[in-house]
């Protein structure tokens, strides 16, 4: 691997950073920095959303947010090294992007592949400004790591319009509740297997019949919805890819949501590091402490693995190739060690361990935010298990899981002790 920006792309990072000495918005940035690893936007003097939309458009009309889509669409035409260096530089102010990432990362890729001319042209560049936001509609309460197992229905309309009427429930949707529009799968086939009659659709999250009701989290934050669908008419003219194509067209969004997610997950370490520096123990000082530091080692070798890991993908951008499914190891290692250090971070303070309050527990608060936000960083994007599914199959070559569903229709496939309707 070579390390060393080619001379093209350090010209490229030498023109992101002057232009971000000159627009990023810097009395942001102390704040955006607490939030670091945290998972959540930390903006408490302005209004959060306000601050994300104006640095949305202001990266809009230079290029920048969405640096490697096509110029047609309102993107900035960078190669994918190039788009590497901007998420590099851009660092801390990445953040005021959280809300748009779904759209970005996920929705917008999928559209590109299977939208037609006319709906790429009226909801891409919307999207990139900050003007819409975007949530996707894939799990649901009986399918989350087995998606083609999902049951929301999409039928003909019976009016002759070629409308399509949906009727079902999605769940862990995440900003459903603030989200313009949607990516939606439903299931358009029963007597098909059940890979087979799935369809792709994007809608308005205004739509008559859509109802959404957020779920309040351990950390007190409402990200997740629940959004249930009861007679939502949806155009023909907004149907991603052949009827019966949804898996394939599902796809495109998960690979792109688990190379987002799993680029975008802070461990944690160097917080715990920085701690475990400067707290005070009944023994001395925290790093004095053997156990102390033979846990810290052991995340530093993770960290190293993890660092280097994402370096060679950067390389393979560099020199023009296309990441595999090896990308999904960083995802797994990165958000079970997250989850472990903000634990030990948790205990090696104590009883200080449970204050909440920042003015009297300095980073405690942090550590508490990130241990009540990890268990969904090991769920979102393809859980621990279906994770290590992928490495084993298609990174090690070893044999698939046995799926004794695969071939059956959907309706005959026994649930609960009986079939589907």
């Amino acid at each position: 691997m070579d390390f060393e920006d080619s001379p093209d792309e350090a010209a490229f990072r030498a023109q992101v950073r002057g232009w971000l000495d000159a627009n990023a918005p810097k009395h942001l940035e102390p704040e955006l920095r607490r939030g670091l690893g945290s998972g959540l936007l930390a903006i408490e003097s302005e209004d959060p959303t306000a601050a994300c939309r104006a640095w949305q458009r202001t990266k809009a009309a230079a290029g920048y947010a969405c640096p490697s889509w096509p110029k047609a669409y309102g993107g900035g035409g960078f190669s994918p090294i190039e788009r590497v260096i901007w998420q590099q530089e851009e660092g801390a102010y990445g953040q005021l992007s959280l809300l748009f990432s779904i759209g970005h990362g996920m929705c917008g890729p999928t559209l590109m592949a299977w939208a037609g001319e006319e709906a790429k042209r009226a909801r891409l560049p919307p999207m990139i400004t900050g003007a819409e936001i975007w949530c996707q509609l894939f799990s649901e309460p009986a399918a989350g790591s087995d998606l083609a197992g999902l049951r929301t229905r999409a039928e003909p309309a019976d009016d002759g319009s070629g409308d399509w009427i949906v009727n079902g429930q999605k769940i862990w949707t995440s900003h459903a509740n603030i989200a313009d529009w949607g990516l939606l799968i439903a299931r358009t086939d029963p007597t098909v297997p059940k890979h087979k009659g799935l369809t792709g659709f994007f809608l308005d999250m205004k739509s008559p019949g859509v109802e959404i009701r957020p779920i309040k989290q351990a950390n007190g934050h409402a990200t997740f919805n629940e959004v249930y669908f009861t007679d939502v008419r949806i155009p023909d003219a907004q149907r991603l890819g052949a009827v019966g194509q949804g898996w394939e067209v599902s796809l495109t969004t998960l690979m792109n949501e688990r190379a987002a997610i799993g680029g975008s997950i802070s461990t944690g370490f160097e917080e715990a590091f920085e701690l475990a520096c400067r707290l005070e123990t009944p023994d001395g000082l925290a790093i004095e402490d053997r156990a102390v530091r033979s846990k810290l080692a052991a995340w530093a070798v993770r960290a190293s693995g993890l660092k280097y890991a994402s370096l060679r993908t950067i390389s393979a951008l560099s020199r023009g190739e296309t990441p595999g499914p090896e990308n999904s190891i960083g995802k797994l290692v990165a958000a079970s060690m997250k989850q472990d250090i903000a634990m030990f971070a948790l205990d090696l303070q104590a009883q200080a361990g449970i204050l909440a309050d920042p003015a009297l527990a300095a980073r405690n608060a942090f550590f508490q935010g990130v241990l009540l936000r990890a268990p969904a960083s090991r769920i979102e994007g393809g859980s621990d298990e279906i994770l290590r599914n992928i490495i084993a199959e298609r990174v090690l070559g070893l044999p698939g899981d046995i799926r004794v569903d695969k071939a059956v229709p959907f309706n005959q496939i026994p649930t609960s002790g009986r079939r589907q309707p």
